[in-house]
């Protein structure tokens, strides 16, 4: 009985830690959206913020919830403490500094870069 409960003591806590945010997104990144608005995203642990190009702030609380490697494209779900799902795809394999967020319905977001602003085009013409 004893070692019951230390396996499900250990699969409890393996399950709280995959909750928090990957390592791969964590960080700053350079944001554009659809119209070509800049911002500034930071990804923490369980939240995150997005500073617009005026210096608004607004903070997000997430859990990771999916992580998919189709074709050597990662991606990872997120989901807001208000129920929003989001989608962070790095589609080219050998660089997570460039990627795509998506809502829910696969519609695109953002373009984001470890480096620089870029748009949509600028990740789907690097094939």
């Amino acid at each position: 009985m004893k070692k019951i409960s230390i396996a499900l003591l250990g699969i409890l806590a393996v399950i709280l830690v995959g909750c928090s945010g990957s390592d791969t997104y964590r960080g700053s990144w350079k944001a554009t959206d659809s119209k070509g608005v800049k911002s500034d995203l930071f990804f923490n642990a369980k939240d995150f913020t997005v500073t617009n190009n005026s210096g608004k702030k607004e903070k997000f609380e997430y859990t990771q919830n999916s992580v998919e490697v189709i074709n050597s494209v990662s991606t990872y779900g997120i989901q807001l403490e208000d129920g929003r799902g989001y989608k962070i795809s790095f589609p080219k394999s050998d660089d997570e500094s460039i990627g795509i967020i998506t809502d829910q319905n696969g519609n695109p977001l953002y373009a984001i870069s470890r480096k620089k602003y870029i748009k949509y085009e600028d990740i789907f013409k690097l094939y």
